[in-house]
């Protein structure tokens, strides 16, 4: 702490960011200006006006208080350090304690003039304190990472053992009001929404109750809980769902909406018996998260502009095809986004509403009350759209019934489920749709999967496997590529991928493809047909985007390599 006394003798950081050439006086100024106006501090203002980057200015400021910087990405947190500090206090001052280095105690903080903090930390600590300097954002990223719940879970679900034990009765409100049932579903729900997953499975096994987070479109292992907290944490659920309690052998489907960290979340819960209980699957909804834009989606430059001018049309049909968990929904929204709302009017029947947006109608498929997707769409044909977005066409009453608003005057955008573009065409005449009107309804197909991106932060070059190299190359036989993967780091959960991005593969309804289509021809030659008109397959989007450094080429592999 020597060095933080000094501070009178220090330039200040606007001074050294002009020396550094990083900052020019008038921006400078200006930042002041605003600072004064809005009560931040000028680091604050600096980054959040793009006028330095964060890790410039991290960098800048260490030299100007004399403390060591660190690159979060590049250091392992140690866990015994991280016992020392209470995950409340790294979060209200945006520190993070890194190592304990003989009898100090590292840590890395975004404000190390902050005194007061630093001597509460030596008190919480029982040791003398050494700092260091970050990344404000790296620090929040790697406490989300490394302040897990999995020891406070595993206590709070060991002392609702007992209490269950007791009960000769099944479990009741009462039990169920017990603060461990309580404390451990919103511990595990809060921990998935910092790991970013997207589900949540409550698994019961033979001798334990297995708890598994899908992160990046990946099962992970994430607790084991003892089984007899698992008819408490399963009726929790239920209660929060508005579903019935006492009904187990029945599959059962349910909504809860809470906050969590400030964020709205919104969940769907669905039940199933088991040979060992009720397995539960919770599919998180975050409603704070902004809705992607068609540019964001992953769309090669001339595949999405061959999509927008899809979205120009003003009838027929664009569908949306892919697996379970592949995007389908979030490029039908972000679709939604790119159509003017203003002149035309939207409507959307769904199951359930994901995201809500502003100025466009949106219904829910209720099938108890009879409003069933086909019954829906009949039903917001009534209201003189212009737009249609169908949740899925899953059956054939759907099919027909979307294909005639398509034919009356309709743009209707829906997703389908088949394994690649020309095979939408077959799944739909597999409803029942004439060929005919197949080739004079559709206006194209997108067919896509989710891929997992390369960490940014542990990026590295790589030599590839034989069976990589070799699939790279079929996709793209003259052209040579840097591969790359990540090495792992406290951004990735040491898995190397960080996100997700879309590959796409789009079919343009031409007027050739449609003559073959009513002539009877196979997939395999309407295929032929859209790769002659230049449509890019899965496959060599995918590959395109392990030339760019953004994917392996064993994500590729793993996603769509089984495709034609």
């Amino acid at each position: 702490m020597e060095n933080l006394k000094s501070a009178g003798q220090r330039k200040t950081l606007g001074q050294a960011l002009i020396e550094a050439k990083l900052l020019t006086a008038e921006q400078l100024e200006h930042a002041i200006g605003l600072g004064r106006k809005n009560r931040r501090k000028l680091g604050q203002i600096l980054a959040e006006e793009g006028l330095v980057a964060p890790e410039e200015l991290a960098r800048v400021e260490s030299i100007r208080l004399n403390v060591p910087f660190i690159d979060l990405r590049r250091h392992v947190v140690q866990p015994r350090a991280l016992r020392l500090i209470p995950e409340k206090t790294a979060r209200e001052h945006t520190l993070l304690p890194l190592d304990v280095v003989g009898d100090a105690l590292l840590v890395v903080m975004a404000d190390p003039e902050d005194v007061r903090t630093i001597e509460d930390l030596q008190t919480q600590a029982g040791m003398r304190v050494e700092l260091a300097l970050g990344v404000p954002s790296q620090i929040q990223e790697a406490i989300n990472l490394n302040y897990r719940s999995g020891g406070q879970i595993e206590r709070t679900a060991a002392q609702f053992v007992p209490l269950v034990a007791k009960e000769e009765a099944p479990v009741t409100s009462a039990l169920l009001a017990q603060t461990p049932a309580v404390q451990t579903l919103d511990l595990i729900i809060a921990q998935a929404v910092r790991d970013r997953a997207s589900d949540i499975h409550i698994e019961p096994q033979e001798d334990r109750l297995r708890i598994r987070y899908r992160i990046d479109g990946i099962l992970r292992d994430v607790y084991s809980l003892p089984l007899g907290i698992h008819a408490a944490l399963v009726s929790r659920v239920k209660i929060l769902a508005e579903m019935n309690i006492t009904e187990q052998r029945r599959p059962q489907d349910g909504q809860l909406s809470l906050q969590v960290a400030e964020r709205a979340i919104d969940i769907r819960v669905a039940t199933v018996g088991t040979a060992h209980g009720e397995r539960v699957a919770l599919r998180i909804l975050d409603k704070s998260l902004a809705l992607f834009t068609l540019p964001e989606l992953g769309f090669l430059p001339e595949t999405l502009k061959k999509y927008e001018e899809m979205l120009k049309s003003s009838f027929g049909m664009i569908l949306v095809s892919g697996p379970t968990g592949s995007g389908k929904t979030t490029t039908l929204y972000a679709s939604i986004g790119n159509i003017d709302r203003n002149e035309r009017n939207i409507m959307t029947i769904e199951d359930p509403i994901e995201y809500q947006f502003l100025d466009i109608n949106q219904i829910r498929v209720n099938p108890k009350a009879g409003l069933t997707f086909a019954e829906g769409l009949r039903t917001v044909l009534r209201h003189d759209p212009d737009v249609v977005l169908v949740g899925e066409i899953r059956d054939s009453d759907t099919a027909r019934t979307a294909v005639q608003a398509a034919l009356t005057g309709h743009l209707v955008l829906s997703s389908i489920h088949a394994n690649d573009a020309a095979g939408v065409l077959f799944r739909l005449m597999d409803l029942g749709i004439e060929t005919y009107l197949v080739a004079s309804t559709l206006v194209g197909v997108a067919a896509q999967r989710m891929i997992r991106r390369i960490c940014p932060h542990c990026r590295v070059p790589s030599q590839p496997s034989h069976e990589e190299s070799i699939a790279y190359y079929l996709e793209m036989p003259d052209e040579r590529a840097t591969f790359y993967r990540g090495a792992g780091c406290n951004f990735c959960g040491n898995t190397g991928y960080l996100g997700r991005i879309g590959i796409f593969e789009l079919l343009v309804m031409s007027d050739e493809i449609q003559r073959l289509l009513v002539a009877g021809a196979s997939a395999a030659e309407i295929r032929a047909q859209a790769l002659r008109e230049g449509m890019v397959t899965l496959r060599r989007d995918g590959m395109l985007k392990v030339r760019e450094g953004i994917t392996t080429s064993q994500e590729v592999l793993r996603n769509v390599f089984a495709i034609g």
